[in-house]
């Protein structure tokens, strides 16, 4: 049976407007002691949404990305802010990026990116029975909303516009959920 370690001695080590970078020590049910830093942000979590036009159409947005110096495809993401649920947060975050909201939201899965080392998660929410709708966001420029069909994924995934881990990952999840949907129909 696995038995959660002890930790002691957390301390904020370094802090940024995203992150704080905290300190502690670990002691494993076997008595090893180790010293582990780990990246704690403030808030919520994050969701990631998979609009769909319909069951075969979804919506990607071209976002410039900061850590890869260059504009990425991926779906609508954004932090949840206090007081909201994770479904609230991703349609506020659709008609903020992409001018759509959702009348049907689905809870897809929990994931986390680098949990050595990264504490927070990401919400991952299918998006269906789109209308349009506007808010002001907070994104810098205007969002490039880009269409794909499911039926392409696999050439999609290996597109070099698309490489963040977590937009692929919930392409396959919202194929089959979708597939899913349908043969219970």
């Amino acid at each position: 049976m696995r038995k959660k370690p002890t930790l002691s001695n957390i301390q904020v080590i370094a802090k940024t407007r995203f992150f704080n970078i905290q300190s502690m020590d670990v002691e494993f049910s076997n008595g090893e002691k180790r010293q582990y830093e780990r990246l704690k942000p403030p808030g919520n979590g994050a969701v990631l949404i998979v609009p769909m036009l319909d069951d075969e159409t979804t919506l990607m947005i071209y976002e410039y990305s900061g850590g890869t110096d260059r504009y990425e495809l991926a779906f609508t993401k954004g932090k949840i802010d206090d007081g909201e649920t994770p479904l609230e947060a991703a349609n506020r975050e659709l008609i903020e990026e992409i001018g759509y909201g959702a009348k049907k939201l689905t809870f897809l899965k929990g994931m986390s990116i680098a949990p050595g080392y990264q504490s927070n998660m990401t919400y991952v929410v299918l998006a269906q029975d789109l209308y349009r709708a506007t808010a002001q966001g907070d994104e810098p420029e205007p969002l490039e909303v880009v269409k794909h069909k499911l039926a392409d994924i696999e050439q999609l995934v290996y597109d070099n516009d698309l490489t963040e881990a977590r937009s692929i990952a919930a392409l396959y999840m919202a194929k089959e959920a979708i597939r899913q949907q349908n043969i219970s129909d």
